[in-house]
C-alpha cells in the first residue's frame, strides 16, 4: 500500500483501489464515518462494517501503522492539530501561504473546499435530509454555536418561507430549554456544528435527541461530538488561509438542501410564497419602482 501524506482520510481515498474486497468494505465504512468510525474499539469497528476483526488490524498494518493503536494514535494528534484556536490556525497558514494576493489565495481555498465537500457527500443521506424537512408532519428546529448560529438563523428565516412549523433554537440564551417542550418525536432538529466544538450545543443535542428528535447533523471534517446522536450527517470542508474557518461550504449546502425541499413541496409552497407576497405588497414592506 502506498504512503500518502495527508489525513487518514486522505490515506484511504488514495489507496482504496489497491485494497482487498473487504478491506475495500471496511475503509467504505471508515470514510462514511470520518473520524468517529476509528474512536471505537477494532471489534466495535469490525461489526459496524461487517468484517471481521483480522481485517481491521491488516488495514492498520498496511497503512503503516503497526496496528490498530498506532491508526487510533494517529487519528488523535490528527484531530487534536485540528482543534485549535484563531492564532493557531493563523500561524499555520502564514507558514504554508503561497504567493501571491489574498483574493486568489483566499478563492482558491474556498473553490477547493466546495469541490472536496460535494465530492463527500453521499447523496442517498442529502436526499433523505431533504424528505425529513419536506415532511409536513415533522417541524423543523435548527440551531448552531457562536459562529454557525448565523447558518441557522439564515436557514430558518428561508424554510419558514417554504413550510410551516419552522423554529430557531438559541444556545446561547435560557430560551432554548422551553423550547424543547415543543419537540415531539419524529420532529428534525438541524445542527450546525463546526470547531471549536461548543458544550451548549451538544447539551440541547443530547436532549433533544433524548425526547425523539431526528438530529441531522451539519459539521466539518473533524466532527462535532454531536454526531453520536445524528441520524444524518453532513460534512463541509471549511479551511481557508484565514484565523478562522470559513462557512462558504455550509452555506451550499443549506441553499441546496433548501432548493431541494421547495422542489418536493412545491404545491404547498408556491401558494404561501404567493399569500406572503400579498403580505408585503398590503404593507408596502419593499421599495416599489417611483
Amino acid at each position: 500500500m502506498v504512503a500518502v501524506k495527508g489525513t487518514i482520510e486522505d490515506e484511504l481515498r488514495a489507496s482504496i483501489a489497491t485494497m482487498t474486497r473487504a478491506e475495500r468494505q471496511l475503509a467504505s465504512h471508515i470514510l462514511r464515518n470520518y473520524p468517529v468510525s476509528l474512536l471505537g474499539s477494532v471489534t466495535q469497528l469490525a461489526k459496524a462494517a461487517d468484517v471481521s476483526s483480522p481485517t481491521v488490524v491488516r488495514l492498520a498494518q498496511k497503512m503503516g501503522y503497526g496496528g490498530y493503536p498506532g491508526l487510533q494514535a494517529a487519528l488523535r494528534e490528527e484531530i487534536e492539530s485540528r482543534l485549535v484556536g484563531p492564532l493557531a490556525k493563523h500561524d499555520l497558514w502564514a507558514a504554508r501561504a503561497p504567493e501571491g494576493h489574498m483574493l486568489n489565495r483566499f478563492a482558491d481555498a474556498v473553490m477547493a473546499n466546495l469541490h472536496a465537500t460535494l465530492s463527500q457527500i453521499d447523496q442517498a443521506d442529502f436526499d433523505a435530509v431533504a424528505a425529513l424537512l419536506a415532511d409536513p408532519t415533522r417541524k423543523i428546529f435548527a440551531t448552531g454555536g457562536r459562529i454557525t448560529l448565523a447558518m441557522a438563523e439564515y436557514f430558518a428565516t428561508h424554510m419558514k418561507v417554504i413550510r410551516p412549523d419552522v423554529e430557531l433554537l438559541i444556545p446561547l440564551s435560557n430560551a432554548w430549554p422551553p423550547a424543547l417542550l415543543e419537540i415531539e418525536r419524529g420532529d428534525v432538529l438541524l445542527v450546525f456544528d463546526i470547531r471549536r466544538y461548543e458544550n451548549a450545543v451538544l447539551q440541547l443535542v443530547e436532549m433533544a435527541s433524548e425526547q425523539g428528535a431526528e438530529i441531522v447533523l451539519i459539521t466539518d471534517p473533524w466532527v462535532s461530538p454531536a454526531a453520536a446522536h445524528a441520524r444524518i450527517r453532513l460534512s463541509a470542508q471549511v479551511e481557508v488561509p484565514s484565523a478562522w474557518d470559513s462557512t462558504v461550504a455550509i452555506q451550499l449546502i443549506v441553499e441546496t438542501l433548501m432548493a431541494a425541499v421547495q422542489a418536493l413541496t412545491w404545491d404547498t409552497t408556491a401558494a404561501r410564497m404567493q399569500r406572503l407576497e400579498e403580505l408585503y405588497e398590503r404593507a408596502r414592506f419593499f421599495r416599489g419602482k417611483k
